[in-house]
């Protein structure tokens, strides 16, 4: 029986709030390249590499902020987040025209959103007693932020434009400062106070194993940048028959752009099923071979979508998407197994500056791939770095111990009373 109290709730509330938010504030910018590159007037491969420092911000600042909340605690560093993104998207829709000026604006927007993952997701870890399934709704909601983008974004464009995009992404950033009237002291903020996850046990494997993770979590992370950010684009080129059958439906006042960002929409609501599933699995099961597991099935689906026209792109675009979002819970319970509570900020911060920092690097591969050989031939590179991925994961798992997710001892403890 899931038993979750009110200050975890709480937690959970202002978590899942932040990791909603760092998501969506990434993923508005993928739904309107098309026509952002059209108001433009500039090749959307170019336009595409506008979104490059944001998306380099957001992930190698993550350390220095999980250094900082393991020093003084992460409410505050989530009111800056709130903040700081909140400003970013204003001002970018203020300087939208300026393709210098608005990519400054974006890479504010990438500097604030990468506090949340190693302040909120380190958070959980020490606060949350059941990790994993604390993991599984924080990814939901992360999910939920990877949907609502792409539609909101698109219906905002089709009514008015890509400005009144980022005056929207503005306003719900400074929305969750609000939350933050609720927010407990994390066991960070708590100097001195204990936490309930236990050290791990042989620290040489310990770091033997945190390491080669962290290089499967790089390669997890060009994988996840670049199929997010090419995604709409791709919809929108390959799903012509779907557009000439909803135009038929309901008429031409939709547009290519909104259908492929309703498509994005339902492929990510998807994956928060992929995320629950994740996450059920890391409670019950060796974290590792749960990890290869959701990273292998991945690897069909991204090469047979470079062939794939409307319904067939669709359906092989939900079952990438399912397992490559749903093993998330997975990695980040092997991230607070593999390291110590007291610095789990700081690990997450690593985490994150290979996952999304590093990762950040596929734009520009796609930039280079587009220009060189053709869209269509991002997605065999993004299987080719899945392949490696895997070879990866299966190192870790012979040279570190099989691992249970540290919670499955307090299911156990509840389940016989």
């Amino acid at each position: 029986m899931e038993r979750i109290d009110s200050k975890e709730r709480r937690i959970l509330t202002l978590t899942c709030c932040g990791h909603f938010l760092s998501h969506f504030n990434m993923l508005v910018f993928p739904a309107i390249l098309i026509p952002l590159s059209t108001q433009l007037g500039m090749d959307m491969a170019y336009v595409l590499g506008l979104s490059f420092w944001m998306y380099l911000l957001f992930g190698i600042t993550a350390l220095p902020w999980g250094m900082a909340a393991d020093r003084w605690g992460a409410t505050v560093f989530l009111s800056i987040f709130y903040a700081g993104a909140g400003i970013c998207g204003l001002m970018a829709a203020f300087f939208i025209d300026s393709p210098l000026k608005f990519s400054l604006c974006l890479a504010g927007i990438g500097l604030f959103s990468g506090i949340y993952h190693p302040v909120g997701l380190g958070w959980i870890s020490k606060d949350i007693k059941r990790v994993s399934l604390g993991m599984a709704y924080n990814g939901m909601f992360g999910n939920l932020g990877l949907a609502t983008a792409p539609l909101l974004a698109g219906l905002v464009n089709w009514i008015w434009s890509p400005k009144a995009v980022y005056i929207m992404l503005g306003i719900v950033n400074f929305a969750g400062l609000i939350l933050m009237s609720i927010a407990p002291k994390s066991a960070s903020d708590r100097k001195g106070a204990e936490t309930k996850k236990s050290e791990p046990d042989d620290s040489q494997s310990s770091v033997r194993g945190f390491l080669v993770l962290l290089v499967a979590m790089m390669l997890g992370g060009i994988a996840y940048r670049g199929a997010t950010v090419i995604m709409p684009a791709w919809f929108e080129i390959r799903n012509q028959d779907m557009y000439q059958w909803f135009s038929s439906l309901f008429g031409t006042g939709i547009s290519k752009n909104l259908l492929a960002t309703i498509s994005m929409s339902f492929i990510y609501f998807i994956g928060m099923i992929g995320q629950y599933t994740g996450g059920h699995a890391a409670e019950r099961f060796d974290l590792k071979l749960c990890y290869l597991l959701f990273h292998m099935f991945t690897i069909p689906a991204a090469f047979l979508m470079t062939w794939a026209f409307d319904i067939p792109l669709i359906i092989l675009s939900l079952v990438y998407f399912f397992f490559l979002l749903g093993m998330q819970p997975v990695e980040n319970t092997l991230v607070a197994k593999f390291t110590p509570a007291r610095f789990h900020h700081s690990a997450y911060g690593a985490k994150f500056v290979l996952t999304f920092g590093v990762g950040s690097f596929s734009v520009k591969m796609i930039e280079i791939i587009k220009a060189k050989a053709g869209i269509a031939y991002v997605f065999p590179c993004l299987g080719t770095v899945s392949i490696i991925l895997i070879c990866v994961i299966i190192l870790m798992i012979f040279k570190t111990p099989p691992l249970q997710s540290h919670d499955k001892s307090f299911i156990k403890e509840n389940e016989s009373v």
